[in-house]
């Protein structure tokens, strides 16, 4: 064999390769073995052919030799089987190819109606597996609802629930950019305090504080802090009020009036401290009220603090808080996710554990469970059946003809050999049958 030869013994065997690989996908073994399989059945189905060929001439043959009249039904039967094998084999090869190779009209129908069988197969699916009727009825026969719940309710599946669970969030909170998430929960926690106005809302709680005496256990605990600071800073004190003093008074007497304010500050911190109906008690309840009141009614109020919490957003220290506090967030609930005895994940195994007995005995809750699932599938199918329909037959237009003929041939072919079997026997049978009503006919 010459280089020429090889090179073209190569070429056809890249383009047998190519043309193997186009359309559906590639033969696999699986492929092949199934198109041994048919022609395994093929050299069976010719053979019955064959065979009704070689009888039918033995029995003519006979039948001029003078044999007897048996050999008349001998060939009528094998020339009927005959017919009948002929125009099998006619029909399951024109599904495929033209029979020998003649242009005969309705023939090669895969390859040649293939974008049309996809528009009918993709209409086929959409009318009787895509519909909403079909769909809801098939889900409700189901009975989703109760076999989730029962399902749910085994704590090993519940378990594998959560583990799923926690791994998707691990993977989401992976996949997310940290600056993407701190500036969206930045931008929203702004936008939503700026649209807010928060002055009424602090005037009721304020309300509700003084109302129920929340903040008397503050004013005691800044009265301890206050008399515990000014005595372990008398000196300060009394230096702070001296040095206030005009420079011409003694400074005897502005010692003596420094001793003086620290005892009277030191005096009523303690009283105040010591006597839960000290006057100062009061008067703070009193401001306090009035400060809530304003909070809910006073315009000018209302306004400076609509003021102060601008200028407080705005504050970078303030965006850089929300940008740290997602990524406190982040790592905690990873941190969770990632912990089997987390309280995350022990409280998502319980809720899961909970929903799933549940459902398995409310059947009010399976009712309601099944309809959401009815509901979302039917939504799916009507909206986007279009879609689903057109990737068939645009799947299926985009394919080789001559290799999808291979294709389905490897995968029904074999079948479609019996046909040709029992059109054979069935023939005979036929015939058969035939010559012996006509001949006791004639008779």
């Amino acid at each position: 064999m010459d280089q020429s030869e090889r090179g073209g013994i190569a070429t056809a065997e890249r383009s047998g390769v190519r043309a193997l690989t186009r359309g559906p996908g590639a033969f696999t073994a699986a492929d092949e073995e199934r198109q041994r399989g048919v022609r395994r059945m093929k050299l069976i189905a010719t053979g019955a052919l064959a065979a009704m060929a070689v009888v039918f001439a033995l029995a003519t043959w006979a039948g001029e030799s003078g044999a007897g009249a048996w050999t008349g039904y001998v060939a009528a039967a094998a020339e009927a089987g005959m017919v009948g094998a002929l125009a099998d084999w006619f029909a399951v090869t024109a599904l495929f190819k033209r029979p020998m190779g003649l242009p005969i009209p309705h023939t090669a129908i895969i390859p040649t109606k293939k974008d049309q069988l996809g528009r009918s197969l993709g209409d086929f699916v959409g009318e009787n597996f895509l519909s909403e009727e079909v769909v809801r009825a098939r889900l409700r026969s189901v009975g989703i609802g109760s076999r989730l719940g029962g399902w749910l309710a085994v704590p090993a599946h519940a378990d594998r629930v959560t583990a799923e669970l926690a791994t998707a969030l691990r993977g989401a909170l992976t996949v997310l950019r940290d600056d993407d998430v701190q500036a969206v929960v930045g931008e929203a926690i702004t936008r939503r305090a700026e649209a807010q106005e928060i002055a009424p809302g602090l005037g009721r709680l304020l309300e509700k504080v003084v109302a129920d005496g929340g903040h008397r256990r503050v004013v005691d605990l800044v009265c301890v802090r206050a008399r515990d600071w000014l005595e372990r800073h008398s000196d300060s004190v009394m230096e702070a009020v001296s040095g206030g003093a005009p420079g011409w008074t003694p400074r005897f007497v502005d010692r003596k009036v420094g001793e003086r304010v620290y005892k009277e500050l030191l005096r009523f911190v303690t009283e105040m401290r010591d006597m839960p109906g000290h006057p100062a008690r009061g008067a703070l309840d009193r401001f306090l009220t009035d400060f809530a009141r304003d909070l809910r009614t006073d315009e000018e109020t209302r306004e400076r603090v609509e003021r102060l919490k601008r200028d407080v957003l705005g504050r970078s220290e303030v965006q850089d808080l929300i940008a740290s506090a997602w990524s406190s967030v982040r790592a905690m609930i990873v941190a969770a996710a990632e912990d089997e005895r987390s309280e995350l994940r022990m409280r998502a195994r319980a809720s899961l554990l909970s929903l799933g007995r549940r459902m398995a005995e409310d059947d009010r809750l399976q009712g309601k469970v099944d309809s959401w699932v009815e509901g979302a599938a039917a939504h799916v199918v009507t909206t986007y059946r279009d879609e689903i329909t057109s990737l068939i037959s645009e799947t299926i237009a985009g394919w080789d003809a001559e290799h999808t003929s291979r294709k389905i041939e490897a995968h029904i072919g074999r079948d479609l050999q019996f046909i040709r079997i029992n059109g054979t026997v069935v023939g005979a049978l036929a015939g058969l049958v035939i010559h012996t009503v006509a001949h006791a006919a004639g008779a």
